[in-house]
């Protein structure tokens, strides 16, 4: 059942009756229009505009929502770069609502992180800004907004950034899977109402009742009996933690967050993805002509999200070789000398704080709520700090132990920079889902200067106290 237009509370539940049984034409990475073949051509821009657009949500095609996409579309323009290449974006806004680009996992150069007020001005209605950055690792990014991110990605402005190795890994198809969840009300069109509640900020944050791959309620794949499939999972919802199941497929992990890891097979066939996280996926298409393979989201009840639909072609030959990816150049860090920086998570619905500070004043809870929208702290501190939670030396190596007293989940984000936990195999992340009541402690060397935010990704909570910023020294 779709939201009442009288009811602004969240809604946890996916709607069930969109999603099964759904067959409907390919969607594959080839299919999705491209602004341009790279993310710089000979030495010119690609040119990006954010601006209104339509969106097919539902399955009624007469049923267009009211969108904000670049380009007017949602995701936005797939844009491709070569390892070590040049970007040149030059975005053009045309929204009512100043905006930015962050490369969400790029180690960027400062200036082009694209956050308002940090990094950079907002750029206004009718302005443009050039973005333009080398990007130094292979892997699966996305670029979204970074000014009032909470409610221009709800309203479908995203995309993707592929940065291909330089030698191509051996696979049939390469295909992207952009899931979304959306809170539409029952005319179809995105419940606005609902954005900014302080139920949604102090809770889970924004869950939407329909769910889209690729901006479409009825995804599907094409392929063929015995491909090797290159599957690149992004969510992009402001809140859910999403769980992919591949049914009757055994899928293998290449790289988390665009960083490649040691390839193992998923747990239960399921992929957990807190927003923002990436997850690139091996899968041998085991499948026989004709037949219908599904990926169902089980993270509260099974429903249907897209098929892999196979053709009538001969199987090819089949193989169950593994793929490795080259590592990307991260560098290892000094465990025995990092300094030692605590990030302690407070706040929300049912937590367990009296007094907060904000911009130098200390507030009950209530009055934090009423007086300025916030219900979470970093540190005792709800909002962007004047002052950075740390400075580092370039090159330093910096050990962040992140408490999570709160009763919700957090998905933390570092700008800038990857970070891996100190247990064996730990992977690169650049974002790290944390579990309520958890305890983890993450390594990363400070070698990118500039000013970095480090804030959770269920967006509501960032919009809700959840942001603070680091600082490298030149």
């Amino acid at each position: 059942m779709l939201l009442s237009k009288k009811d602004t509370m969240q809604i946890p539940y996916l709607t069930r009756r969109r999603f099964l049984g759904a067959t409907v034409s390919a969607f594959a990475l080839t299919i999705w229009p491209v602004s341009g073949a790279s993310a710089a051509l000979a030495g010119r821009p690609v040119m990006l505009e954010a601006r209104p657009g339509k969106a097919n949500l539902l399955e009624t095609s007469d049923a267009a929502t009211a969108i904000w996409g670049y380009d007017g579309r949602v995701p936005g323009p797939v844009l491709r770069a070569r390892q070590g290449d040049e970007v040149w974006v030059r975005f053009t806004n045309r929204l009512d609502q100043p905006t930015t680009i962050h490369w969400h996992g790029i180690r960027i150069d400062n200036a082009m992180d694209g956050v308002a007020g940090l990094t950079q001005e907002a750029v206004q209605p009718g302005e443009s800004f050039d973005y333009r950055f080398t990007v130094p690792d292979a892997g699966t990014y996305w670029y979204h907004p970074h000014n009032k991110t909470w409610e221009q990605m709800a309203r479908g402005l995203y995309g993707v950034l592929i940065v291909e190795e330089k030698d191509a890994p051996d696979v049939d198809q390469d295909i992207i899977v952009v899931a979304d969840d959306w809170r539409l009300g029952e005319n179809g069109a995105i419940h606005e109402a609902s954005f900014g509640s302080i139920g949604e900020r102090a809770h889970a944050g924004r869950l939407g009742n329909i769910l889209t791959i690729n901006g479409d309620p009825l995804g599907a794949f094409k392929v063929r009996a015995g491909e090797r499939v290159r599957l690149r999972l992004v969510n992009s919802c402001n809140a859910r933690i999403l769980k992919l199941r591949f049914e009757d497929l055994e899928p293998q992990v290449l790289a988390l967050d665009g960083q490649p890891v040691t390839p193992y097979a998923l747990k239960n066939e399921i992929a957990t993805l807190g927003p923002a996280q990436r997850m690139d996926l091996l899968i041998h298409m085991t499948g026989h002509p004709g037949a219908s393979q599904a990926i169902t989201e089980v993270s509260q009840s099974r429903l249907v999200a897209a098929r892999f639909n196979y053709g009538s072609q001969a199987p090819l030959p089949v193989t169950k070789d593994t793929l490795k990816l080259a590592a990307n150049g991260l560098a290892v860090p000094d465990m025995a000398s990092a300094k030692k920086v605590d990030l302690v998570m407070a706040g929300g619905a049912m937590g367990q704080v009296d007094r907060i500070s904000h911009r130098g004043k200390t507030y009950s809870m209530r009055e934090l709520v009423r007086e300025h929208g916030l219900v979470w702290a970093f540190n005792g501190v709800a909002g962007m700090p004047e002052k950075p939670l740390f400075t580092a030396k370039r090159g330093e190596t910096v050990a962040v132990r992140m408490v999570n007293e709160t009763r919700w989940p957090h998905a933390m984000h570092f700008h800038g920079h990857h970070f891996r936990e100190a247990h064996a195999d730990a992977p690169w992340r650049d974002t790290l889902l944390m579990e309520a009541a958890e305890e983890r402690s993450v390594y990363f060397v400070a070698d990118n200067p500039g000013k970095w935010m480090l804030h959770c990704h269920m967006l509501e909570h960032q919009a809700g106290g959840m942001a603070t910023w680091f600082e490298v020294e030149a």
